[in-house]
């Protein structure tokens, strides 16, 4: 409405330069390029990004097997994390020597992290690994994929509109200073003769 505004004010009025009707006109494209075209960028790039995460989701479910290893013993723990956020999750984990078999059948050992609080010897806990049986993160699920296409689109809507208004201000600063430098010049060659009864005659 405020580009709309400036428009209608400097379209007619004899006071109206040249880089008002400019600036007016840039305001109005503006305002129209993050009404309809920004929306857009969103929407095509959430989209983009949900089919290739959804992609990601079907490869990592049919690579990655949820399977049940053993506790072979407890791991001292390293020094506490001081930081609150972390603490809750650390405290329902262990580093445990486990053993485990891998979907190909063959047999591992190794160090890594339980879900188990109090582990011991025989405990038994999920863990992840791919086919050959290397230990690997949980697949990402289909709602967490959903979330990060989403939170893509706004951050692409977000930075298109951003260069949008940053690309406006930046052509107004230099129409500004091509002003100011026009009316130097004006200034100097007024200036001297300023107030002078009959100057230019």
């Amino acid at each position: 409405m405020r580009a709309l505004a400036g428009f209608w004010r400097w379209r007619h009025n004899p006071l109206r330069r040249r880089t008002d009707l400019v600036e007016a006109w840039l305001a109005l494209a503006a305002a129209l390029l993050i009404a309809v075209a920004v929306p857009v960028v969103g929407v095509v790039t959430g989209d983009l990004s949900h089919h290739a995460l959804l992609q990601s989701v079907e490869e990592q479910q049919r690579e990655r097997h949820r399977i049940s290893a053993t506790v072979v013993k407890k791991i001292a723990q390293p020094r506490l994390d001081p930081d609150p956020e972390t603490s809750p999750d650390r405290d329902v984990q262990s580093r445990v020597l486990a053993r485990w078999t891998a979907p190909d059948g063959t047999r591992h050992r190794g160090t890594v992290i339980a879900e188990l609080k109090e582990p011991h010897a025989g405990d038994r806990f999920p863990l992840w690994t791919d086919a050959h049986g290397e230990v690997v993160g949980r697949p990402l699920d289909t709602a967490t994929a959903t979330t990060h296409a989403a939170l893509a689109g706004f951050g692409a809507a977000a930075a298109a509109a951003a260069l949008v208004e940053g690309a406006r201000r930046l052509i107004v600063w230099r129409m500004v200073l091509r002003r100011y430098a026009r009316w130097d010049q004006a200034w100097e060659k007024t200036g001297p003769d300023w107030g002078r009864t009959g100057t230019g005659s």
